[in-house]
């Protein structure tokens, strides 16, 4: 299995290499996890939807 870090993550979705951490911290990456003490993911992890954006707005909540 090809493994990325939180900054080769960061440089392909566009984002800082805190807010992935921030991210995984949070559990909203689910397939990421701790090695020693760094966050990695499988390679082509899609990133999370943002949920200020439209599109995220748009998908029914089941806890609503």
């Amino acid at each position: 299995m090809d493994l990325i870090t939180t900054r080769e993550a960061a440089n392909i979705w566009g984002i800082t290499i805190r807010r992935v951490q921030a991210l995984c911290d949070n559990g909203q990456i689910p397939s990421a996890f701790k090695l020693g003490d760094i966050w990695v993911m499988p390679k082509g992890t899609p990133k999370p939807l943002d949920g200020r954006t439209k599109a995220a707005k748009e998908i029914p909540r089941e806890n609503k």
